[in-house]
């Protein structure tokens, strides 16, 4: 290895919401391969136990490493505390060393189609459920018993949270969704500033990292369930983009941590894009900020050409198919 790991994680404890499929699942079980103790968390409790099988027979170590699992809805705050207390309890008192929220679904729909309260269910598990998890683990972190300004700074903590691209650029049917994956990026991004203010503070305890995934499509079970609501000017929005699947964004994602990025990136298209857009989120130093400011220049020509044509497949096939977003026939 050509450059010094930093996501160091065999005999680190792992907590993962949405473990129990897609990314989430394999996330768990590719951090299990590299020795971590792992707990994920999700609803479905005969799921979980599945799941949990699934990551345990990718373990390292079976003799040492550690694994739990727990059903938990993680829209509600009071659960989000007992999450991170019953993970605590299962790793001998002690916070887990990395907390990863990949929790949540996408609702794809034209936005005056779309019910109401889906947008409040939306935000709540696309956003609440990384936010809820995220203030319980770093009152532990941060002014948990574990810890104490005399303490002997360890490795770094980490707090993952899993956005999209369409936090970076989003299209039409995805009103009820993306608006969520942008306040996450943005809580990333205040949150990585308030980290240096603990770590100034109390230099002795462990820095906690802030990172943020940007997958883009992702083969899963979720993406069957989203296509069945989907919009046909959603899909053909998106025949540009090449799906991943899960084991793919995990590696890719688990190789940007060990880079030492924050905001990370799956794929070339979504790098690109994520270059354009970024404006004050930290770009990992002078040079690497100058790079993205090159490609950037590069992809504000792009980005015109690409809105442009996009605006057009939009206007083409409501002209075609009317202002449902779904094919029908035009003599209907």
């Amino acid at each position: 290895m050509l450059f010094a790991n930093s996501f160091e994680v065999e005999g680190r404890a792992v907590l993962i919401t949405g473990g129990s499929s897609g990314m989430g699942l394999e996330v768990a079980r590719q951090l299990a391969e590299k020795g971590a103790n792992v707990a994920i968390v999700a609803r479905n409790q005969d799921r979980l136990l599945k799941s949990l099988a699934y990551v345990q027979e990718g373990a390292k170590n079976r003799e040492t490493q550690r694994f739990h699992q727990i059903s938990a809805d993680l829209t509600l705050s009071s659960e989000a505390v007992r999450v991170v207390d019953e993970v605590v309890a299962w790793n001998n008192g002690f916070a887990p060393d990395i907390v990863w929220c990949c929790a949540g679904v996408a609702h794809p729909t034209l936005f005056i189609d779309t019910p109401v309260e889906v947008f409040s269910q939306q935000m709540n598990s696309n956003y609440f459920t990384s936010l809820y998890v995220a203030h319980a683990i770093l009152r532990h972190w941060l002014k948990g018993s574990d810890d104490n300004q005399s303490a002997v700074s360890g490795p770094a903590r980490h707090l993952i949270f899993t956005a999209s691209i369409s936090a970076f650029y989003t299209f039409t049917g995805y009103t009820p969704y993306s608006p969520a994956k942008a306040a996450l990026r943005s809580l990333s991004d205040t949150l990585s500033q308030e980290m240096n203010l603990y770590y100034a503070a109390y230099p002795n305890k462990p820095r906690v990292r802030l990172h943020t995934i940007f997958p883009a499509t992702i083969l899963s079970e979720g993406l069957e369930n989203e296509n069945k609501i989907k919009p046909d000017v959603t899909k053909l929005l998106e025949e540009v983009d090449d799906p991943l699947t899960p084991q793919v964004i995990a590696s890719q994602s688990i190789k940007g941590l060990e880079n030492g990025q924050e905001l990370i990136t799956t794929d070339f298209i979504t790098g690109l894009t994520k270059n354009a857009m970024l404006g004050t989120s930290i770009r990992g130093g002078f040079l690497a900020g100058f790079v993205d400011w090159i490609l950037a220049c590069f992809l504000i020509v792009v980005m015109v050409f690409l809105r442009s044509d996009m605006d057009k497949k939009v206007q083409a096939f409501g002209r075609k198919f009317g202002p449902s977003g779904m094919k029908r026939d035009s003599s209907a």
